[in-house]
């Protein structure tokens, strides 16, 4: 999202950045208005492995100060490009201005540089009227890059285009039209293109997501916008298709209030990309309630607010969410822009996305990663770039030579290779080094004339046994082919869709596990696949061997060409927290006549109590919503309390409830005092872009000091939203002493039936003093708040 690290030990950092940075950070002295601008440094090179395949969060440390809202895209030089929100990047480095979009650049996924900016003070565009550039989009579009920006105080989408991802960029102007045709910000965009071609755009914030289709160039939507999500502080959206779903994912609640940031990644599927899309619960994602779909929380380990994520693919088909959060240890920056600017430090990180039972989450559940983890695969077992202009590790078919080929240059691509002369039957490029059978290959390919055609061989193991991909210009289409022993096992063709841009780069990708075969054409790896083909293999087809590129006819060219060995998904959840024994001597199921609190003997106590018109009845506590605040310096709200167990424990309720205006609000809090605890509500809440207009939510809020003010005593309310509320509605809050940070972690969970679990994120506190059970029933007075019970379990 827009509004806006501590160093891991044994972050690797190239020499080549130590060497930028120490030249170039002495210069950052100047404001952004009057600082020079910095020369990108030397391409790094793509298949130069590193000392060890890990990675540490944040990917960004070391590089940049922070880096909020990151997209990637894998260039046509076989290199990672990231980009990120306008921000004070180098502040540490004593540069108090902003870089306007900045850019990334990696080898591996897992290493990066400082490549440049997208605009500079002097090249920024006079329409924006100095407005600040949020959350970046990149895509490769017919032969160039379009990059998309959100242009904040015109509350409008922008872009702009290059010949490479690191420029010369050219703007481009407005994406969106005034009025746009979507109820809320004009932010936060993503483009996505759809099977046959269509091209979408994506966008919204505070609280709806919308999306229309784009012009053939991606510079324009054009007809009707679709409100297709609705939720309190939605925003972020991007969307990818697997598995004939179409994917929204999304971010929720505060994105940049340091080290109360409840941001969160949601997600909901589509069978169409307008919708109706629906979170893991079957909730539509434009019910006026808080959504499930939880892809990736905080989870007490030091990172806050994950979110604002994109999506990449390694090269062994095995995909990462790139994200931003805030640390615990270090939320904030300092003033910047002359003490008037106060950003959350958002640097970027990554980690594994898992595909379980149709849906995404991040580390099986695990959430963001701290500590070395296995890389991404950013290197092929057999292929190459062709970047350093030779054909070193390639062979022709049939073991010849590679006379037949030639190594090409350009800006982008930089190396590439083309057949020389005009081959009428096809001839092979393969590799010297062979690949294990369950493999993901890919190639980009471009085919110049009518009548060419390039094929991906995603497996060869002679010139009589292969299994090709290629796009067929004449035909227009993806066509498979499988040859054994020099007999053809038959062609697949699948259309590709009338305006393909030929004379550009498309890469093709084809993922072979078992006998199963998947090849995907798409622009630029970013899961959005113009034309997907599915089919069977012999068995005889599915054999470790080379990876190469076939051509026939003049025109064509290929580059970035490999395999890999294809990841292994990862198909089971971590166990979610179970709550252990009951603790009887901490459980209440209000079975009696007296209300709590009320009597000597009692183990309730109430802070500002008895509530007025709290009575037990049908063997619950009936208590009437207060007009009263437990809000920062508004503390008038009655608390039940009682004491909690010591260790770990897990405090669970059944709430029925109906609220039926806005600030309505009951249930679980754990309380150390008016201006220390976690609290977990059904609340209703209003929604910004509508007069009168509320939603429904599962509010999980704690409230404390800020750590980052010396004392820490101003007060803050940071927010996270759980899954969806119900008229019935269990609720609990995890209680859990982390006594290697000293802190007090809380984490909630709320079910609509009682066996389903959606879980929230964590909160985490300083461990002051030990924390109370409590209930609130509180904000607007109008409803009944009916708790069934209070259960505590240990764990």
């Amino acid at each position: 999202m827009r509004r806006s690290p501590r160093r891991n030990p044994g972050t690797f950092i190239p020499a080549l950045l130590c060497a930028l940075l120490a030249g170039l950070l002495p210069a950052a002295q100047a404001t952004a208005a009057a600082r020079p601008a910095r020369e990108a440094p030397a391409r790094p090179t793509p298949t130069t492995p590193h000392e060890a395949p890990t990675y540490h969060n944040p990917l960004t440390a070391g590089v940049v100060d922070t880096f909020p809202d990151p997209v990637m895209i894998r260039g046509k030089d076989g290199l990672w490009y990231a980009y990120g929100t306008q921000n004070p990047v180098f502040q540490s480095g004593g540069e108090d201005g902003e870089r306007m979009l900045p850019i990334l650049r990696s080898a591996d996924l897992a290493h990066w540089e400082y490549a440049g900016e997208v605009f500079t003070p002097e090249t920024k565009p006079a329409w924006h009227k100095g407005a600040r550039l949020w959350a970046p989009d990149i895509r490769y579009v017919d032969g160039h890059y379009n990059l998309y920006y959100s242009v904040s105080a015109e509350n409008t989408v922008g872009v702009a285009t290059a010949p490479t991802p690191i420029g010369p960029w050219t703007d481009r102007g407005a994406v969106l039209p005034s009025p746009s045709g979507c109820a809320t910000g004009n932010i936060d965009q993503a483009q996505f293109t759809d099977e046959g071609g269509q091209p979408y755009l994506y966008w919204g914030s505070y609280d709806t997501i919308c999306v229309a289709k784009m012009n053939t160039a991606r510079t324009r939507i054009e007809g009707a916008v679709t409100e297709v999500a609705q939720g309190r502080r939605m925003e972020g959206g991007f969307v990818v298709r697997r598995g004939g779903h179409y994917y929204l994912f999304y971010s929720d609640a505060g994105c940049c209030d340091g080290a109360y940031s409840g941001y969160q990644v949601k997600v909901g599927r589509a069978t169409s990309p307008t919708g109706p899309f629906v979170d893991d619960e079957g909730v539509p994602l434009t019910a006026a309630t808080s959504k499930g779909g939880v892809v990736l929380t905080a989870n007490g380990n030091g990172w806050i607010g994950p979110g604002h994520n994109a999506l990449q693919t390694d090269l062994s088909g095995q995909d990462w969410l790139a994200y931003h959060a805030i640390s615990s240890d270090d939320p904030d920056l300092k003033p910047a822009a002359g003490g008037t600017l106060k950003l959350s430090k958002r640097p970027m990180l990554m980690d594994r996305l898992d595909w379980i039972d149709g849906w995404p989450v991040v580390r099986a559940g695990a959430g963001p990663s701290q500590g070395a983890r296995r890389a991404p695969v950013a290197s092929w077992a057999a292929g190459g770039t062709f970047n350093d202009g030779s054909l070193k590790g390639w062979h022709g078919g049939g073991g010849s030579g590679t006379g037949g080929w030639s190594v090409g240059h350009e800006p982008d691509a930089q190396g590439f290779v083309a057949p020389r002369g005009n081959p009428t039957g096809p001839v092979h490029l393969v590799s010297d080094r062979s690949a294990p059978a369950a493999r993901r290959a890919e190639a980009d390919l471009r085919v110049t004339s009518a009548t060419g055609a390039a094929g991906l061989l995603a497996e060869y193991t002679g010139p009589d046994d292969f299994v090709v991909a290629w796009l067929d210009r004449e035909r227009n289409a993806l066509v498979t082919d499988v040859r054994i022993d020099g007999h053809g096992r038959g062609i697949r063709t699948t259309p590709l869709p009338p305006d393909f841009a030929w004379d550009t780069w498309h890469n093709v990708a084809a993922e072979i596990r078992g006998t199963r075969m998947t090849v995907e054409v798409s622009a630029d790896r970013l899961r959005d696949a113009v034309a997907t083909q599915e089919r069977a293999l012999p068995p005889a087809a599915v054999r470790p061997g080379k990876v190469g590129v076939a051509a026939r006819g003049t025109g064509v060219a290929a580059d970035n060409v490999g395999a890999a060995a294809l990841h292994t998904p990862v198909t089971t959840r971590v166990p979610e927290r179970v709550p252990g024994p009951l603790l009887t001597d901490y459980s209440d199921d209000f079975d009696t006549a007296t209300v709590p609190g009320t009597t000597a003997d009692s183990p309730w106590s109430w802070v500002r109590g008895p509530a007025s018109g709290v009575t037990m009845a049908e063997g619950a506590l009936s208590w009437p919503t207060q007009g009263a605040e437990l809000y920062l310096g508004t503390n008038t709200a009655s608390v039940l309390t009682r004491d909690a167990p010591p260790g770990d424990y897990t405090v669970e309720t059944r709430l029925r409830f109906a609220p039926g205006r806005a600030n309505q609000q009951a249930g679980l809090v754990l309380y150390g005092n008016d201006d220390r605890y976690s609290k977990l509500v059904h609340a209703v809440l209003p929604v910004s872009h509508t007069d009168g207009k509320a939603t429904h939510v599962t509010e999980f809020a704690k409230e404390g000091e800020r750590p980052t003010t010396t004392p820490p005593t101003p007060v803050a309310y940071g927010p996270m939203f759980g899954g969806p509320p119900a008229d019935t509605l269990w609720m609990r809050l995890s209680y859990h002493a982390d006594t290697a940070r000293n802190e007090t972690e809380v984490r909630a969970a709320t079910s609509t039936d009682g066996v389903r679990w959606t879980h929230t994120g964590v909160w985490t506190l300083p461990t002051v003093s030990r924390l109370r059970i409590g209930l609130v029933a509180q904000n607007t007075a109008g409803a009944i708040a009916r708790f069934d019970y209070v259960r505590t379990y240990r764990g």
